[in-house]
């Protein structure tokens, strides 16, 4: 009897063991994955080096960035188009994109296609006498 609950201990121990072991190993893989997407945000290369290749594209009016990126991304000038959702909402030009058709290069950034998308915005302050 000592016998069988001596194994049954052991046993629930190694359970135990390997779920804590999984749960490792699932929170280091989401840890991962967040930090590689968190530094892409800000660094992600443009989709080739050099002079790239122009693609002319067509912004429907009222679309907004996840639909600019779908776009982007079928046309083959970015990789990913949720990073470029985020990248927008992050970026000066948040809200900005405007409709229209656009000539953009493979080696444009993606800040490089939302400053040409967006209305080009020179104030001046002139102060008044």
């Amino acid at each position: 009897m000592k016998i069988g609950k001596a194994i049954l201990s052991v046993l629930a121990i190694l359970c135990r063991i390997l779920i804590c072991l999984f749960l490792i190993l699932m929170i280091y893989r989401l840890a991962f994955k967040a930090y590689d997407f968190g530094y892409r945000v800000f660094a992600e290369p443009a989709v080739a080096e050099g002079t790239g290749i122009d693609v002319v594209v067509q912004i429907p009016l009222g679309s907004d960035a996840s639909e600019i990126g779908k776009i982007l991304k079928n046309a083959g000038l970015i990789n990913d188009d949720k990073l470029f959702v985020a990248q927008e909402l992050l970026s000066e030009y948040h809200g900005k994109l405007e409709p229209g058709t656009y000539s953009l290069n493979t080696s444009m950034t993606s800040e490089e296609m939302m400053a040409a998308m967006s209305p080009a915005t020179e104030e001046s302050t002139e102060e008044a006498p």
